[in-house]
């Protein structure tokens, strides 16, 4: 169902036609319709690096970049701050790089490696792609969905605990939510500015290109990042 729109009621003064009285006694005070108001979530997220989380891509736990992510809304105008992964990541091959010790039988000097490619969603044809997201959404206690509606992909936001996230396979790409709650902030958030908004507000996203996006990512055997290899 499309966001409703709110009637934007101002005050306004009538003379009252049947008063005779020559000062401001005849006059009285209505609500006139000024227009009709729809609000907007606007959930952004930028090509600002701002940290790194540990989550699990198969049986591996790994660092992954996150960069900031904003929400706010044109009635409050408050903003909140947040975290999020923008790369999708999959195991490709383990590497090892043996010492010269490994020739007499020492192999705890090699070094293993493991290398992961990204096929993240990035904005091809302008600098920031926008989606409106208000339909398609999935919501439950714990966990906040929502669905980017593309031609051939298919890509979800999601929101909750990062250590319960499993890519759908159906999913080709994917966003997680960082906050300091298990996604519970972020959640919160959005009902919030709902409830607020009263009428079913419009949820926009705003997906800002990357200057670098990367291709690889090679960790160490601690899941840490040792390289990072550029498209």
């Amino acid at each position: 169902m499309s966001p409703l729109p709110e009637l934007n009621l101002g005050l306004g003064i009538l003379k009252d036609p049947h008063s005779t009285v020559e000062n401001r006694d005849g006059e009285i005070i209505v609500r006139t319709n000024s227009g009709l108001s729809k609000y907007t979530i606007s959930i952004v997220i930028s090509d600002q690096e701002v940290g790194k989380i540990s989550l699990k891509i198969g049986e591996k736990v790994v660092e992954v970049p996150t960069y900031k992510l904003t929400v706010t809304d044109d009635k409050t105008n408050e903003t909140e701050v947040y975290q999020v992964t923008r790369d999708t990541l999959s195991f490709t091959k383990t590497k090892t790089k043996r010492s010269f010790l490994s020739f007499f039988g020492f192999k705890k000097f090699d070094k293993t490696s493991y290398l992961y490619e990204n096929i993240p969603y990035e904005p091809a044809l302008e600098r920031i792609e926008k989606f409106d997201i208000s339909r398609h959404r999935k919501l439950s206690h714990e966990e906040l969905t929502y669905h980017l509606k593309n031609e051939d992909k298919s890509v979800i936001l999601y929101a909750g605990d990062i250590n319960e996230f499993k890519k759908p396979d159906e999913v080709s790409q994917y966003f997680i939510v960082v906050d300091k709650d298990g996604g519970k902030s972020f959640i919160g958030n959005i009902l919030y500015r709902e409830k607020f908004l009263k009428l079913t507000p419009r949820v926009e996203l705003e997906i800002i290109r990357r200057k670098q996006v990367p291709k690889n990512f090679e960790y160490d055997d601690k899941g840490n990042i040792k390289r990072t290899i550029y498209l």
